[in-house]
């Protein structure tokens, strides 16, 4: 539990994006560690259709509405504001979605980025940490281990493998991801906008003096998630499918490997990375430890409600990577941090909340 006595809180937290799936989430225990939560969102209605103040955001959040790509946002906002504390959400997100809307995903990512910097800089309200949110999209494929125990970096597939149904790379084996170990390649624009967040952000902090807490996300699902963006992970999806009495298409073979994390684990290392005493400038990977295949998931959703077997379809999308997961020993070294929940668990709660919600359709 954090301490919440007057000594021990830690002044103003500056919140991007904070209105979304994982804003909400972190709100609550941002309320009792620090003295005053602000969150800047633009309330986007690919993500809030109603346009309105989200009823899981903690009340005491101020919401202060605005676009972080606009300069004037951040001038706005940084007139009253001097964070101690910036947590850095907003960000265009979807793999697929990133190679038709490049433009959107790095006017947003980068460019929204760099305003809040040069606003942060302009305003001369430099906090004493900046944590960022960022992907394991960075990554790419990863690396892979060949039978002979050499490394390497198979980067990305091509169409003419993925037509031949050339899932895997040959007489080779993957190996998890962890940010201190594991060269970024990624292989979408999003993967690219998210690497280029990390590397602007530890350059401008590392020039002021500002520690960077940077945390490589893997697939992150759960309660809260949005159930109208179709870009924000397959989980909610395959739950929507199934409730419909559908049978979930897996694509490749259903062997694709993802370290699938409940938000709860990710809203607590994200806290954890804004309070904790120690910190480290170099990434860290927050999962859950584990990975699983996509036709497991697929499994277990499909048998919470009684929906029919999964089935392969043998189609793919182009920028997927074939596997990931992460290898969190850092984050639970540095952070004092561990994830709590297991896959079974986290559907659980996921289904459970979906089939509470009002008005919901089945895909």
């Amino acid at each position: 539990m954090i301490n919440t006595s007057s000594s021990n809180r830690l002044g103003t937290v500056l919140v991007t994006g904070g209105a979304g799936f994982i804003g909400c989430a972190i709100s609550a225990a941002l309320v009792e560690a620090f003295d005053r939560v602000v969150v800047v969102d633009n309330l986007h209605p690919q993500i809030h259709a109603s346009g309105q103040r989200p009823t899981e955001l903690a009340e005491s959040v101020e919401l202060i509405i605005g676009d972080v790509t606009e300069a004037h946002t951040w001038d706005k906002v940084l007139t009253s504001v001097t964070p101690d504390v910036v947590i850095h959400l907003a960000a265009e997100t979807g793999t697929a979605q990133s190679l038709n809307e490049s433009t959107r995903h790095a006017h947003v990512n980068v460019v929204g980025t760099t305003q809040l910097l040069d606003g942060l800089s302009r305003h001369q309200k430099l906090p004493r940490r900046f944590v960022l949110s960022s992907s394991r999209a960075v990554y790419g494929e990863g690396a892979w281990v060949k039978n002979d125990g050499s490394m390497f970096y198979p980067g990305q597939r091509t169409s003419a493998t993925l037509d031949a149904a050339q899932w895997d790379f040959p007489e080779a084996t993957p190996v998890a991801m962890k940010a201190s170990a594991t060269f970024p390649a990624p292989v979408s624009v999003y993967g690219g906008t998210k690497l280029a967040q990390e590397h602007i952000i530890t350059a401008w902090a590392k020039s002021f003096g500002i520690e960077s807490v940077i945390l490589r996300l893997q697939n992150v699902y759960g309660p809260g998630q949005s159930l109208i963006n179709p870009y924000t992970g397959i989980m909610s999806l395959f739950c929507r499918m199934a409730m419909g009495g559908k049978s979930i298409p897996l694509y490749e073979d259903g062997d694709v490997r993802r370290d699938f994390i409940l938000i709860d684990d990710v809203a607590s290392a994200i806290v954890a990375g804004a309070i904790s005493v120690t910190v480290q400038d170099k990434p860290m990977d927050i999962g859950s430890g584990e990975f699983q295949t996509i036709g497991t998931a697929a499994e277990l959703i499909a048998k919470h409600y009684n929906a029919p077997a999964p089935h392969v379809t043998g189609q793919y999308r182009q920028g997927d990577v074939r596997h990931a997961w992460a290898d969190v020993s850092d984050a639970e070294r540095v952070l004092g941090w561990t994830p709590q929940y297991n896959l079974s668990q986290g559907i659980d709660l996921l289904a459970n909340w979906i089939d509470a919600q009002p008005d919901v359709q089945p895909a």
